[in-house]
């Protein structure tokens, strides 16, 4: 099983890389699904087809699905959503309002994780392509395990448990709707659903980010960061696609200044993301819309190659004994010392990256050791760990 998860600026092409891709992955034989969890889905245009909800045909070996939050609302969030909504009607909001508001912010991240999860575990596919949604939504999306996971195992139990005590007292001063228990099993049980998909998309031999890059300052400066975050988190991207290169055939002298721009871009992507390898696409001279054209661009990306293939391995966090010490060694490509910040938590190592932040839980060879020093050099961080504390008499 395969999982290529393509993510990068809205408007670089990323849509059209994953189509492609999935469709070259079907024509060497693999059965192949493609799905979409960018809400302003443009998957069905890029194929000229019709796609929903659930997987459809495309080919013979090619299905393609875009992921409809709204869809999922009422099997999964139910219950919970009809607790909410009571709740905002109490705070005096009308039915449209209380029903809006109950919609919580991030869950069509959340349903698309846990439709990715139900798809790599099913068996009934060898590739699953995902075209993610614009680079800061993604970030968003393959954070939310950490997330999820940190309050289900600290503060959901110990909300439940005062729920049993605070409820009763709760209805006999106030008409408030308070939780049932449905209510935390519904919660116990969407959480459930996405159990396991982080050790899914961080296993290296499984899954692959791939950053799709057009030759342009900010573009790249915002998958640099793209690169740290998604490295923060534990996931391998194994290549980065140079997507609407000038083509070499275009001599017009107008285009010189555009071509030097290119070059000297395209460089920066080469050198600044090494040893990742570069896959480069030249600007398309009409519409890359139908199976025919998609199968002509992933001819010029891969060639002869698998588009499946793992294309660089790597090790986003390591742990490694130096004599008395330990040094755990996470890579934060790009990362800089101003917007890097350490702490230490009990059990977790807390390293913040600008606004993004994940606790590493740290394994019982380093719990009762001290950090001694930590150091950040060409986008490796080291955090030295001394001699284990003893254990007070």
């Amino acid at each position: 099983m395969r999982i290529l998860l393509f993510t990068g600026k809205g408007g670089v092409g990323k849509t059209t890389v994953a189509a492609a891709t999935a469709l070259a992955c079907a024509d060497r034989g693999a059965r192949t699904l493609v799905v979409s969890t960018d809400p302003a889905h443009s998957l069905a245009d890029a194929y000229d087809t019709e796609l929903g909800t659930e997987p459809a045909p495309i080919t013979d070996l090619l299905w393609g699905q875009q992921l409809d939050a709204a869809e999922r609302m009422e099997e999964s969030w139910g219950d919970i959503q009809s607790w909410l909504q009571e709740v905002f009607a109490w705070a005096g909001l009308d039915g449209v309002e209380a029903e809006e508001l109950a919609v919580l912010p991030g869950l069509d991240e959340i349903f698309a994780l846990a439709d990715i999860k139900l798809h790599a575990t099913s068996g009934e596919w060898d590739v699953l392509v995902v075209d993610c949604a614009p680079t800061a939504e993604t970030i968003r999306l393959l954070s939310l395990p950490d997330v999820l996971s940190w309050y289900m195992e600290r503060l959901f139990p110990l909300g439940r448990r005062v729920n049993k005590v605070v409820a009763p007292v709760l209805s006999r001063l106030t008409n408030l709707p308070v939780a049932g228990d449905d209510v935390f099993v519904a919660t116990r049980g969407f959480f459930d659903r996405l159990d396991g998909v982080k050790g899914i998309l961080t296993d290296p031999d499984t899954s692959s980010v791939r950053l799709v890059i057009n030759p342009e300052r900010m573009v790249i400066a915002e998958a640099r960061r793209t690169y740290t975050y998604l490295s923060l988190f534990g996931y391998r991207v194994d290549c980065v696609v140079a997507n609407r290169l000038l083509p070499e055939g275009i001599t017009d002298p107008w285009f010189d200044r555009w071509r030097a721009l290119h070059a000297e871009h395209l460089t920066t992507i080469e050198e600044g993301f090494a040893p990742l390898p570069v896959l480069k696409a030249e600007l398309a001279g009409d519409e890359l819309v139908g199976l025919d054209r998609l199968r002509g661009f992933a001819a010029d990306l891969y060639g002869d190659d698998d588009p499946a293939a793992i294309r660089h391995t790597g090790e986003p966090l390591a742990i490694t004994k130096s004599g008395k010490s330990h040094v755990l060694t996470l890579q934060l490509p790009f990362a800089d010392r101003e917007e890097l910040d350490l702490g230490r938590h009990g059990d977790e190592l807390l390293v913040r990256v600008g606004p993004y932040r994940r606790a590493v839980v740290l394994p019982d060879s380093l719990r009762r050791r001290p950090v001694v020093d930590a150091t950040l050099e060409g986008g490796t961080l080291r955090v030295r760990f001394g001699p284990a504390r003893e254990d007070p008499a």
